[in-house]
C-alpha cells in the first residue's frame, strides 16, 4: 500500500510518498501560500493522485510527550483530512525530525533558497520513513 507522509507546517507542508511495498519514502514536494482551509482538499488531490491508500501526519508533540498548540492544530487538520480524502490518517509523533532535516542537509552540503525549498519535504520523508520502519 502506498502512504502519504504530511509535514504540517503553517507556512510551508512537505510531502512524502512511500512505495508500494511500504518500504521506502521520498520527497514528493513542498505545498507553500496554501490557507489552512484549503491544504486537506489539496493533500487529498495528491493522494489519490499517488494512489495512496492512508496518510500519516506528523504530530509535533512536546519533548515531555505533552500535546501543545501545534500538535493540537494537527489534530484538527487529521479531522478534515480524513473527511477530504476519505482515508485514514494516523498521526505519527514527528519529533526533532525538523531538526534531523536541517542536519541531513548540512551534511549534503545543501544551503540558503535551496534549503528553505526543500527542509519541509525532507522532514516528511523521516515522518514517513520512521513510521514504515516502525510497521
Amino acid at each position: 500500500m502506498i502512504i502519504l507522509g504530511i509535514d504540517y507546517g503553517e507556512a510551508r507542508t512537505g510531502v512524502a510518498v512511500s512505495d508500494s511495498l511500504g518500504m521506502l519514502a521520498s520527497p514528493v514536494m513542498v505545498l507553500a501560500g496554501i490557507n489552512t482551509k484549503q491544504l486537506p482538499t489539496r493533500i487529498a488531490a495528491l493522494a489519490k493522485e499517488c494512489g495512496a491508500g492512508k496518510i500519516v501526519l506528523g504530530l509535533p508533540r512536546n519533548m515531555d510527550g505533552s500535546i501543545g498548540e501545534k500538535a493540537q492544530k494537527c489534530e484538527a487538520l487529521a479531522m478534515r483530512l480524513r473527511e477530504a480524502a476519505q482515508l485514514p490518517v494516523e498521526l505519527w509523533d514527528e519529533r526533532l525530525t525538523t531538526v534531523s532535516a536541517h542536519r541531513a542537509l548540512n551534511e549534503a552540503n545543501v544551503r540558503g533558497a535551496k534549503r528553505k525549498q526543500i527542509v519541509d519535504a525532507v522532514a516528511a520523508v523521516m515522518i514517513l520513513q520512521s513510521y514504515l520502519d516502525r510497521r
